[in-house]
């Protein structure tokens, strides 16, 4: 029986991909208003009712969330992911999803199955537990809520 004091408190890695960082700005009709702040913050609120805490973090490059992947891929306990851009041509970051041993939920704001048609493939879905898509913000709170649920 361990400790209190040994518990992990459990975290949900929230990894952002490129252009995210202009959310609010860039494109608001399909977008929406929302600001990557106010995604980081509804995410918090989503997790905490379970005792879960969030690692929040965005990247314009590729490697970079490649590499976040790989440090938190065992200390986590589970991965939202929105690849942006990424999802439609990253063999790389499919490779790396595969490889976390808890859930990944893929989320995007909008439904790419209703965009241009090169948007409808989605490399790191082929690998992950489940997608969210075409909810805004609420992609991100139904991704967390499931994984925070355990």
């Amino acid at each position: 029986m361990s400790s209190p004091s040994s518990v992990q408190p459990r975290v949900i890695a929230v990894f952002n991909g490129p252009n995210l960082n202009l959310l609010g700005v860039r494109e608001p009709e399909k977008y929406g208003l929302r600001t990557l702040a106010e995604v980081e913050q509804a995410c918090r609120d989503a997790a905490a009712p379970f005792g879960a805490s969030i690692d929040f973090r965005q990247t314009n490059h590729e490697g970079v969330l490649i590499d976040w992947i790989q440090e938190v891929r065992e200390t986590v306990s589970g991965l939202v992911l929105n690849p942006a851009a990424l999802t439609h041509y990253s063999v790389a970051l499919m490779d790396v999803v595969a490889t976390v041993p808890v859930k990944v939920v893929v989320v995007h704001l909008t439904n790419i199955h209703r965009r241009e048609p090169f948007r409808a493939t989605d490399f790191p879905a082929k690998v992950a537990h489940g997608v969210v898509a075409g909810l805004g913000l609420g992609s991100y709170t139904a991704a967390v809520r499931y994984l925070a649920e355990g």
